[in-house]
């Protein structure tokens, strides 16, 4: 793409596609925007994504902070340059799949493991569509493994983004399991029939004490969802289609808007009132047990 190319990009983008004027005068001693990238990434690796600033870059190289800005005009350009950097490319064993629901899978689980290596990437925003090599080099991996599915493009693009986020969701639980957690035992005691009707009898059961895998749950069941709609359109039929949401002809009636908005106080003053219920409880706990 870089031979020839004379779109207008964003100066990151344009960075990570290799597109991007060089900086024509360099410090004297050697650096360029890939040491520079590789030192911002081990930063990140080791202290967080907030340890990552143009000085501790240029510190840890050993050179200005000006001299970085010869490469990388913004911080936010060095954080696209990280992700594209943290991300890399897809494993070729996703292409090594037997069908596409292990290639699916394959995909989901090199997406784990890639937010293992690199926790930090998880602090980053997803704020626009992939515009760089590496993510989509992901997303031509995914589509690979659904080539041959009946689901149209738009189909398998969404199936990806759809899969993208649960592996992005449940990433973010598996890094801050590490963090302080309430005892399954205290939970049991503090959720109790009276506050949680229909919660409570959830935790009784251990739904929240590790006995299952709700990530892995939320896999099969994308993956069974799909395999539905693949069978039904082979089949010639369109498959389940989402309902037409009936409110939302009604948006630009001002009535609606002010019922909407009586509707939204309603609910925070209730909110509010199941508050002071708990911390009245809470305090009641405490004066039988003498705290």
């Amino acid at each position: 793409m870089a031979d020839g190319f004379d779109g207008d990009l964003p100066r990151g983008v344009a960075l990570a596609w290799g597109v991007a004027a060089n900086p024509q005068r360099g410090p004297k001693r050697e650096l360029s925007l890939e040491g520079i990238v590789d030192a911002a990434v081990q930063i990140a690796d080791a202290d967080g994504l907030g340890a990552v600033s143009m000085s501790s870059v240029a510190t840890g190289l050993g050179f200005t902070t000006m001299s970085l800005y010869r490469y990388v005009s913004a911080k936010d350009d060095l954080i696209l340059l990280m992700q594209e950097a943290g991300m890399g490319l897809p494993p070729l064993t996703i292409s090594e799949a037997g069908d596409w629901r292990e290639g699916l899978t394959r995909w989901y689980r090199a997406i784990i493991a890639v937010y293992a290596a690199h926790p930090w990437l998880l602090d980053i925003p997803f704020d626009s569509e992939p515009n760089t090599p590496n993510f989509l080099a992901w997303l031509d991996a995914g589509l690979a493994v659904l080539a041959e599915s009946p689901l149209s493009q738009a189909g398998r693009v969404s199936a990806l983004l759809l899969l993208n986020g649960h592996s992005r969701w449940a990433a973010h639980v598996l890094r801050d399991e590490e963090g302080p957690s309430l005892p399954a035992e205290a939970l049991a005691q503090l959720v109790t029939p009276e506050q949680f009707p229909f919660l409570a009898p959830a935790v009784s059961a251990g739904a929240f004490a590790g006995e299952s895998d709700a990530f892995e749950f939320g896999l099969l069941r994308i993956l069974d969802g799909l395999e539905v709609q693949m069978n039904e359109l082979a089949a010639g039929r369109p498959g389940a289609v989402s309902q037409p949401d009936p409110d939302r002809e009604f948006d630009r009636d001002e009535r609606v808007r002010n019922a909407r908005d009586k509707v939204r106080d309603a609910e925070q003053k209730l909110r509010e009132l199941r508050k002071k219920e708990r911390e009245a409880i809470a305090k009641a706990r405490g004066s039988r047990y003498g705290r």
